[in-house]
């Protein structure tokens, strides 16, 4: 089976976050771990920024990572006169595709892109490997137009376009549908790369590749611009675990990543986050830890070894008599019926008045006090 890439621009548009700005040391650290992960490319930067980018990007490169490393760049070849200097294998090309950016934006028209877009593709095909077509706005992009730029594309010799859901509009069936017309008539793999203004990033991105696209793009957590991108760690262990799909990546490492990018961002994980937040695979209501006693799969998505976690328990509002008893039973304590009715009822009020999962040692505290 042919397996999904999947492509990370934690260091480029995850860092176009509101308040995130990466040092070098950050930078490194993450890409270092993602190249150990298994990621299929990086995408690093924006040389067009200035000097300063530019120097952080070549030290990059020259880390030589097991990885392929690849800058974004307008379709203007100043930008990419400033890519070439950093010393990255291959560079991503954007052209706005949609009526809407081309007339809006940048004041021009299909003939003046398309015109712009070939001479960039052919002075990059001088200087790096690997060339990859951005389409910003594809998913407001006449169809018509779309095919035309994949015909030119093709002939140019560009590696993979990027089909962008720069605003976040589209919905899964709409992506599947649509999007296999493209597939079918390009030569050269797509890459879908999605926006979660909606919430629905990850599913437009599984839809995509259901539809025949053989790359998608990631960020870890799913940092982006307004509402993010598509979370690495879901886009990955949904691939594997819902589409059957081959990808390169450790999962195991996916929460240590995540940890390391919360970390240098200074945003938290949320405690129910898919995959990496802390509760996600904590279990509180008795009904649902015994079933978990007797088969893992009564309440199981996916084994979390797989990603490096574990299966935990907690006591709250649901936590019935069962819970109470094994945890007692752990502890060596045995009580008689009517002092566990009571102690359950005070673990339950006291559930409620701090409006959070209760530890073990929370209730140890109760027992102790009410024996």
């Amino acid at each position: 089976m042919e397996r999904i890439m999947l492509c990370d621009t934690t260091l480029r548009d995850g860092e176009q976050a509101p308040g995130v700005a990466l040092g070098f040391r950050e930078k490194e650290m993450i890409a270092r771990a993602l190249a150990d992960a298994g990621i299929d490319e990086l995408e690093v930067g924006v040389p067009a920024v200035g000097e300063s980018e530019i120097k952080t990007i070549s030290r990059l490169a020259a880390l030589h990572l097991p990885v392929r490393l690849i800058t974004w760049n307008r379709a203007v070849l100043t930008d990419l006169q400033a890519s070439y200097r950093t010393g990255v294998e291959g560079v991503a090309i954007s052209i706005p595709a949609s009526e809407q950016q081309i007339r809006n934006k940048l004041r021009k028209d299909r003939a003046w892109v398309l015109e712009q877009m070939g001479q960039c593709i052919l002075n990059a095909r001088k200087e790096v490997d690997y060339i990859v077509l951005g389409l910003e706005d594809a998913s407001r992009a006449d169809f018509i137009f779309l095919a035309e730029i994949l015909a030119e594309a093709e002939r140019l010799g560009v590696k993979r376009v990027r089909f962008a859901d720069t605003v976040g509009i589209l919905e899964p069936l709409k992506v599947f549908f649509t999007l296999q017309d493209l597939v079918r008539m390009s030569g050269i793999p797509l890459e879908f790369h999605a926006h979660n203004d909606l919430g629905m990033a990850v599913a437009n991105s599984l839809a995509a590749v259901q539809a025949g696209f053989k790359a998608v793009s990631v960020t870890v957590g799913g940092l982006g611009e307004r509402a993010g991108n598509a979370p690495l760690e879901e886009v990955a262990v949904a691939l594997r675990y819902a589409l059957s799909e081959e990808i390169d990546i450790d999962l195991k490492c996916l929460n240590t990543i995540a940890s390391l990018v919360s970390l240098a961002t200074g945003r938290p994980i949320p405690r129910a986050k898919p995959i990496i937040g802390q509760d996600v695979f904590t279990h509180t209501s008795s009904i649902h830890i015994d079933g978990l006693k007797k088969d893992f799969h009564n309440y199981q998505t996916f084994p979390p070894e797989t990603v490096g976690r574990q299966h935990t328990t907690s006591f709250g509002k649901y936590s019935g008599r069962k819970s109470i008893l094994r945890l007692l039973k752990t502890k060596g304590i045995e009580l008689d019926q009517e002092t566990i009715d009571k102690l359950l009822a005070k673990i339950l009020r006291r559930a409620c008045e701090i409006k959070r999962v209760l530890r073990e040692d929370d209730i140890m505290e109760i027992v102790v006090s009410s024996c």
